[in-house]
Protein backbone atom coordinates (compact mmCIF):
# COMPACT_ATOMS: atom_id res chain seq x y z
CA UNK A 1 0.00 0.00 0.00
CA UNK A 2 1.72 3.34 -1.24
CA UNK A 3 0.66 7.04 -0.16
CA UNK A 4 1.58 9.39 2.33
CA UNK A 5 2.24 8.40 6.39
CA UNK A 6 0.09 10.44 8.21
CA UNK A 7 -0.61 10.43 11.85
CA UNK A 8 -3.75 12.51 12.86
CA UNK A 9 -5.17 13.73 16.37
CA UNK A 10 -8.05 14.34 17.48
CA UNK A 11 -9.39 15.98 20.46
CA UNK A 12 -12.19 17.91 19.76
CA UNK A 13 -14.54 16.79 22.84
CA UNK A 14 -13.54 13.85 25.45
CA UNK A 15 -11.54 11.36 23.44
CA UNK A 16 -7.74 12.01 22.89
CA UNK A 17 -6.97 9.86 19.90
CA UNK A 18 -3.87 9.13 17.74
CA UNK A 19 -4.38 7.52 14.85
CA UNK A 20 -1.69 6.58 11.75
CA UNK A 21 -2.15 5.36 8.41
CA UNK A 22 -0.33 5.33 5.18
CA UNK A 23 -2.52 6.82 2.18
CA UNK A 24 -5.83 4.53 3.09
CA UNK A 25 -4.11 1.94 4.62
CA UNK A 26 -4.97 1.95 8.74
CA UNK A 27 -2.07 1.24 10.61
CA UNK A 28 -2.77 2.49 14.10
CA UNK A 29 -5.89 3.66 15.88
CA UNK A 30 -5.23 4.63 19.84
CA UNK A 31 -8.09 6.45 21.94
CA UNK A 32 -7.87 7.54 25.61
CA UNK A 33 -11.57 8.20 26.76
CA UNK A 34 -12.11 10.73 29.52
CA UNK A 35 -15.91 9.41 29.29
CA UNK A 36 -16.12 8.00 32.97
CA UNK A 37 -15.07 11.74 34.53
CA UNK A 38 -18.06 13.15 32.82
CA UNK A 39 -20.68 10.78 33.67
CA UNK A 40 -21.43 11.83 37.26
CA UNK A 41 -22.25 15.10 35.89
CA UNK A 42 -24.69 14.09 33.11
CA UNK A 43 -22.74 15.56 30.14
CA UNK A 44 -18.84 16.79 29.07
CA UNK A 45 -17.49 19.00 30.92
CA UNK A 46 -15.32 21.77 29.06
CA UNK A 47 -12.27 21.74 31.42
CA UNK A 48 -12.16 18.10 32.79
CA UNK A 49 -12.28 17.12 29.34
CA UNK A 50 -9.12 19.92 28.46
CA UNK A 51 -7.13 18.35 31.76
CA UNK A 52 -7.98 14.47 30.58
CA UNK A 53 -6.63 15.98 26.99
CA UNK A 54 -3.19 17.03 28.64
CA UNK A 55 -2.43 13.92 30.17
CA UNK A 56 -3.39 11.31 27.77
CA UNK A 57 -1.75 12.79 24.69
CA UNK A 58 1.38 11.31 25.08
CA UNK A 59 0.79 8.01 25.98
CA UNK A 60 -2.03 7.82 23.28
CA UNK A 61 0.68 8.94 21.11
CA UNK A 62 3.14 6.83 22.02
CA UNK A 63 0.99 3.69 21.64
CA UNK A 64 -0.26 4.77 18.47
CA UNK A 65 3.43 4.37 17.13
CA UNK A 66 4.47 1.35 18.91
CA UNK A 67 1.24 -0.28 16.95
CA UNK A 68 2.21 1.18 13.59
CA UNK A 69 5.92 -0.19 14.26
CA UNK A 70 7.40 3.33 13.31
CA UNK A 71 9.55 5.95 14.68
CA UNK A 72 7.41 9.54 14.91
CA UNK A 73 10.71 10.96 12.60
CA UNK A 74 9.53 8.48 9.48
CA UNK A 75 5.87 10.07 9.20
CA UNK A 76 5.23 12.63 6.12
CA UNK A 77 2.80 14.85 7.24
CA UNK A 78 0.95 15.62 10.88
CA UNK A 79 -2.81 16.30 10.95
CA UNK A 80 -5.43 17.54 13.42
CA UNK A 81 -8.41 18.40 14.51
CA UNK A 82 -9.02 22.29 13.97
CA UNK A 83 -12.81 22.32 14.66
CA UNK A 84 -15.50 22.44 15.60
CA UNK A 85 -15.63 21.00 18.98
CA UNK A 86 -14.71 22.29 22.29
CA UNK A 87 -12.65 25.44 22.24
CA UNK A 88 -10.25 24.02 25.32
CA UNK A 89 -10.15 20.64 23.97
CA UNK A 90 -9.11 21.70 20.27
CA UNK A 91 -6.34 24.01 21.89
CA UNK A 92 -4.61 20.91 23.37
CA UNK A 93 -4.56 18.84 20.27
CA UNK A 94 -3.88 21.80 18.13
CA UNK A 95 -1.01 22.61 20.17
CA UNK A 96 0.33 18.78 20.24
CA UNK A 97 0.28 18.75 16.48
CA UNK A 98 2.30 22.26 15.98
CA UNK A 99 4.83 21.63 18.66
CA UNK A 100 5.24 17.90 16.10
CA UNK A 101 5.41 19.47 13.68
CA UNK A 102 7.50 22.32 14.03
CA UNK A 103 10.16 19.44 15.81
CA UNK A 104 9.91 17.09 12.96
CA UNK A 105 9.97 19.59 10.31
CA UNK A 106 6.61 18.25 9.09
CA UNK A 107 3.90 19.87 7.15
CA UNK A 108 0.78 20.99 9.44
CA UNK A 109 -2.83 19.77 8.13
CA UNK A 110 -5.27 21.48 10.13
CA UNK A 111 -8.31 19.68 9.54
CA UNK A 112 -12.73 19.14 9.47
CA UNK A 113 -13.51 16.86 12.43
CA UNK A 114 -17.02 16.37 11.07
CA UNK A 115 -15.93 15.64 7.26
CA UNK A 116 -13.31 12.91 8.90
CA UNK A 117 -16.19 10.96 10.30
CA UNK A 118 -17.27 10.57 6.99
CA UNK A 119 -13.57 10.43 5.29
CA UNK A 120 -12.67 7.46 7.67
CA UNK A 121 -14.69 4.89 5.80
CA UNK A 122 -12.07 4.88 3.19
CA UNK A 123 -10.28 3.23 5.24
CA UNK A 124 -12.51 0.15 5.14
CA UNK A 125 -14.34 0.41 1.87
CA UNK A 126 -12.13 2.39 -0.22
CA UNK A 127 -12.59 5.77 -1.87
CA UNK A 128 -16.35 7.53 -2.35
CA UNK A 129 -18.00 7.05 -5.80
CA UNK A 130 -19.30 10.88 -6.61
CA UNK A 131 -21.44 11.44 -5.53
CA UNK A 132 -22.34 10.20 -2.03
CA UNK A 133 -24.73 10.67 0.35
CA UNK A 134 -23.35 10.82 3.98
CA UNK A 135 -25.41 10.71 6.80
CA UNK A 136 -23.51 12.33 9.71
CA UNK A 137 -25.44 11.44 13.56
CA UNK A 138 -23.56 12.29 16.26
CA UNK A 139 -23.78 13.42 19.90
CA UNK A 140 -23.89 17.22 18.92
CA UNK A 141 -24.65 16.83 14.99
CA UNK A 142 -27.31 15.23 12.37
CA UNK A 143 -26.97 16.18 9.20
CA UNK A 144 -27.27 15.12 5.44
CA UNK A 145 -24.34 15.47 3.26
CA UNK A 146 -23.18 15.57 -0.49
CA UNK A 147 -19.50 14.37 -1.45
CA UNK A 148 -18.81 14.94 -4.56
CA UNK A 149 -15.01 15.27 -3.19
CA UNK A 150 -14.26 14.65 0.73
CA UNK A 151 -11.41 17.26 0.17
CA UNK A 152 -13.24 19.86 -1.46
CA UNK A 153 -16.70 19.71 -2.63
CA UNK A 154 -19.46 19.09 0.54
CA UNK A 155 -22.67 20.36 0.68
CA UNK A 156 -25.34 20.34 3.55
CA UNK A 157 -28.45 19.47 2.04
CA UNK A 158 -30.02 18.33 5.65
CA UNK A 159 -29.59 19.51 9.21
CA UNK A 160 -31.64 19.25 12.42
CA UNK A 161 -33.35 22.49 13.22
CA UNK A 162 -32.86 21.97 16.85
CA UNK A 163 -31.32 18.52 19.19
CA UNK A 164 -29.26 16.27 17.42
CA UNK A 165 -30.02 12.82 17.60
CA UNK A 166 -26.96 11.85 20.31
CA UNK A 167 -28.39 14.93 22.25
CA UNK A 168 -31.60 13.27 22.66
CA UNK A 169 -30.59 9.96 23.47
CA UNK A 170 -28.43 11.86 26.40
CA UNK A 171 -31.81 13.73 27.21
CA UNK A 172 -34.31 10.63 26.75
CA UNK A 173 -31.80 8.29 29.50
CA UNK A 174 -31.67 11.08 31.84
CA UNK A 175 -35.70 10.85 31.97
CA UNK A 176 -35.74 7.27 32.16
CA UNK A 177 -33.11 7.27 34.89
CA UNK A 178 -30.60 5.67 32.95
CA UNK A 179 -26.66 6.84 32.84
CA UNK A 180 -24.61 9.12 30.71
CA UNK A 181 -24.08 8.61 27.67
CA UNK A 182 -27.31 7.90 26.83
CA UNK A 183 -26.93 6.38 23.71
CA UNK A 184 -24.91 2.90 24.27
CA UNK A 185 -27.44 2.18 26.93
CA UNK A 186 -30.56 2.90 25.42
CA UNK A 187 -29.51 0.79 22.36
CA UNK A 188 -28.75 -2.04 24.58
CA UNK A 189 -31.76 -1.80 27.14
CA UNK A 190 -33.72 -1.38 23.45
CA UNK A 191 -33.11 -4.39 22.31
CA UNK A 192 -35.67 -6.22 25.30
CA UNK A 193 -38.41 -3.73 24.47
CA UNK A 194 -41.03 -3.80 21.57
CA UNK A 195 -40.65 -0.51 19.23
CA UNK A 196 -44.43 -0.69 18.37
CA UNK A 197 -45.46 -0.35 22.08
CA UNK A 198 -45.60 3.73 21.84
CA UNK A 199 -46.37 5.63 19.21
CA UNK A 200 -44.03 8.06 19.58
CA UNK A 201 -43.69 11.13 16.71
CA UNK A 202 -42.08 11.27 13.43
CA UNK A 203 -40.30 14.44 13.65
CA UNK A 204 -40.53 16.98 10.81
CA UNK A 205 -42.48 14.20 8.10
CA UNK A 206 -45.64 15.55 7.95
CA UNK A 207 -46.86 16.96 4.35
CA UNK A 208 -46.76 20.86 5.33
CA UNK A 209 -43.25 19.79 7.30
CA UNK A 210 -41.52 18.39 4.46
CA UNK A 211 -42.22 21.63 2.02
CA UNK A 212 -39.81 23.09 3.66
CA UNK A 213 -38.02 20.68 5.82
CA UNK A 214 -37.44 17.53 3.42
CA UNK A 215 -34.72 16.48 4.39
CA UNK A 216 -34.22 18.20 7.75
CA UNK A 217 -34.34 16.62 11.01
CA UNK A 218 -36.27 17.92 14.79
CA UNK A 219 -36.07 15.52 17.76
CA UNK A 220 -36.91 17.86 20.43
CA UNK A 221 -40.58 17.34 19.99
CA UNK A 222 -39.72 13.46 20.13
CA UNK A 223 -38.03 14.11 23.51
CA UNK A 224 -41.26 16.23 25.05
CA UNK A 225 -43.36 13.25 24.06
CA UNK A 226 -41.30 10.77 25.92
CA UNK A 227 -41.08 13.39 28.82
CA UNK A 228 -44.99 13.64 28.79
CA UNK A 229 -45.57 9.84 28.69
CA UNK A 230 -43.43 9.33 31.48
CA UNK A 231 -44.72 12.23 33.65
CA UNK A 232 -48.26 10.66 33.30
CA UNK A 233 -47.23 7.40 33.94
CA UNK A 234 -45.36 8.56 37.19
CA UNK A 235 -49.26 10.84 38.10
CA UNK A 236 -51.35 7.93 37.08
CA UNK A 237 -48.85 5.86 39.30
CA UNK A 238 -48.55 3.18 36.33
CA UNK A 239 -45.37 1.16 35.80
CA UNK A 240 -43.48 2.32 32.97
CA UNK A 241 -41.63 -0.31 30.85
CA UNK A 242 -37.78 1.06 30.47
CA UNK A 243 -37.44 -1.35 27.66
CA UNK A 244 -40.22 -0.39 25.65
CA UNK A 245 -40.02 3.67 26.22
CA UNK A 246 -36.37 2.82 24.72
CA UNK A 247 -37.11 0.84 21.98
CA UNK A 248 -40.27 3.11 20.79
CA UNK A 249 -38.03 5.90 21.29
CA UNK A 250 -35.32 4.11 19.55
CA UNK A 251 -37.41 3.43 16.70
CA UNK A 252 -38.55 6.79 16.05
CA UNK A 253 -35.17 7.98 15.90
CA UNK A 254 -33.88 5.33 13.24
CA UNK A 255 -37.39 5.23 11.72
CA UNK A 256 -36.61 9.17 10.46
CA UNK A 257 -33.20 9.53 9.76
CA UNK A 258 -33.27 6.38 7.80
CA UNK A 259 -36.27 7.58 5.57
CA UNK A 260 -34.90 10.92 4.89
CA UNK A 261 -31.50 9.77 4.00
CA UNK A 262 -32.53 6.94 1.80
CA UNK A 263 -35.03 10.15 0.29
CA UNK A 264 -32.13 12.40 -0.48
CA UNK A 265 -29.58 9.76 -2.03
CA UNK A 266 -32.46 8.92 -4.27
CA UNK A 267 -33.26 12.95 -4.78
CA UNK A 268 -29.90 13.77 -5.79
CA UNK A 269 -28.93 10.93 -7.61
CA UNK A 270 -26.20 9.20 -4.96
CA UNK A 271 -26.24 5.26 -5.22
CA UNK A 272 -24.17 5.18 -2.24
CA UNK A 273 -25.07 5.94 1.80
CA UNK A 274 -22.25 6.39 3.82
CA UNK A 275 -22.93 6.36 7.71
CA UNK A 276 -20.37 8.41 10.33
CA UNK A 277 -20.93 9.79 13.78
CA UNK A 278 -21.12 7.88 17.19
CA UNK A 279 -24.79 7.42 16.80
CA UNK A 280 -23.83 5.39 13.39
CA UNK A 281 -22.40 2.66 15.70
CA UNK A 282 -26.25 2.42 16.82
CA UNK A 283 -27.19 -1.52 15.97
CA UNK A 284 -31.17 -0.03 15.06
CA UNK A 285 -30.08 2.52 12.74
CA UNK A 286 -27.51 0.06 11.23
CA UNK A 287 -30.06 -2.42 10.77
CA UNK A 288 -33.14 -0.28 9.71
CA UNK A 289 -30.35 1.72 7.49
CA UNK A 290 -29.34 -1.84 5.68
CA UNK A 291 -32.97 -3.03 5.26
CA UNK A 292 -34.06 0.15 3.15
CA UNK A 293 -31.17 0.92 1.23
CA UNK A 294 -31.30 -2.58 -0.06
CA UNK A 295 -34.99 -2.22 -0.77
CA UNK A 296 -34.09 0.88 -2.60
CA UNK A 297 -31.04 -0.42 -4.48
CA UNK A 298 -28.40 1.94 -3.01
CA UNK A 299 -25.02 0.76 -1.52
CA UNK A 300 -24.48 1.46 2.20
CA UNK A 301 -21.37 1.89 3.60
CA UNK A 302 -20.98 1.32 7.54
CA UNK A 303 -17.27 1.91 9.50
CA UNK A 304 -17.08 -0.40 12.21
CA UNK A 305 -18.40 0.56 15.67
CA UNK A 306 -14.57 1.48 16.81
CA UNK A 307 -14.70 4.16 13.67
CA UNK A 308 -17.99 5.37 14.12
CA UNK A 309 -16.75 7.31 17.48
CA UNK A 310 -14.36 9.88 17.76
CA UNK A 311 -10.88 8.87 16.24
CA UNK A 312 -7.50 9.73 15.00
CA UNK A 313 -8.01 7.48 11.92
CA UNK A 314 -10.38 9.55 10.63
CA UNK A 315 -8.33 12.85 10.56
CA UNK A 316 -5.23 10.67 9.62
CA UNK A 317 -7.08 9.48 6.82
CA UNK A 318 -8.56 12.99 6.15
CA UNK A 319 -5.08 14.63 6.04
CA UNK A 320 -3.64 11.75 3.65
CA UNK A 321 -6.64 12.54 1.07
CA UNK A 322 -6.31 16.05 1.27
CA UNK A 323 -2.32 15.70 0.27
CA UNK A 324 -2.97 13.02 -2.67
CA UNK A 325 -5.55 15.81 -3.86
CA UNK A 326 -2.35 18.07 -3.86
CA UNK A 327 -3.18 20.69 -1.21
CA UNK A 328 -0.64 22.60 0.18
CA UNK A 329 -0.16 22.59 4.04
CA UNK A 330 -1.85 24.71 7.09
CA UNK A 331 0.18 27.89 8.64
CA UNK A 332 1.57 26.65 12.25
CA UNK A 333 -0.79 30.15 13.00
CA UNK A 334 -3.92 28.56 12.68
CA UNK A 335 -6.44 28.67 15.42
CA UNK A 336 -9.55 26.56 16.88
CA UNK A 337 -12.77 26.98 15.22
CA UNK A 338 -15.30 25.76 17.46
CA UNK A 339 -18.21 26.71 14.76
CA UNK A 340 -16.22 25.23 11.96
CA UNK A 341 -18.56 24.65 9.12
CA UNK A 342 -18.45 21.07 7.36
CA UNK A 343 -18.76 22.65 3.71
CA UNK A 344 -15.04 23.95 5.09
CA UNK A 345 -12.53 21.03 5.03
CA UNK A 346 -9.33 22.45 6.03
CA UNK A 347 -8.13 25.35 8.44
Amino acid sequence: MSGPLVLGIESSCDETSVGIVRGTELLANQTASSVELHARFGGVVPEVASRAHLEAMIPTLERALADAGIDLGEVDAISVTAGPGLMGSLVVGLSAAKALASVLNKPLYGLNHLVGHVAVDICEHGLFPRPTLALLVSGGHTQLLLVNDITSDIAEVGTTIDDAAGEAYDKVARLLGLPYPGGPVIDRIAAGGDPRAIAFPRGLTARHDLEKHRFDYSFSGLKTAVARYVERAERDQQTISVTDVAASFQEAVADVLTRKAVDAAQHFGSGTIVLGGGVAANLRLRGLMTERTQAAGIELRRPSPGLCTDNGAMIAVLGAQVITAGYGPSSLDISADPGMPVTKVMA
